[in-house]
């Protein structure tokens, strides 16, 4: 268990894997395989959800 624990809420649509790596099939001339890193649309890459916000109704 971590001593410093963080208070941040890990993002909802990822679970905190913001970046993945998709491969395509193709490999370069070297022969390593051809990548894709998608980044998480909600949290933009950082795996972290951002503080909700308080919406007021009225005046």
């Amino acid at each position: 268990m971590p001593l410093h624990a963080s208070n941040r809420r890990v993002c909802r649509h990822c679970d905190g894997f913001c970046v993945v790596a998709i491969t395509t099939g193709e490999r370069h001339r070297d022969g390593s395989r051809v990548l894709l890193h998608v980044v998480c649309h909600a949290c933009q890459g950082t795996g972290h959800a951002a503080p909700a916000r308080i919406a007021h109704a009225g005046k």
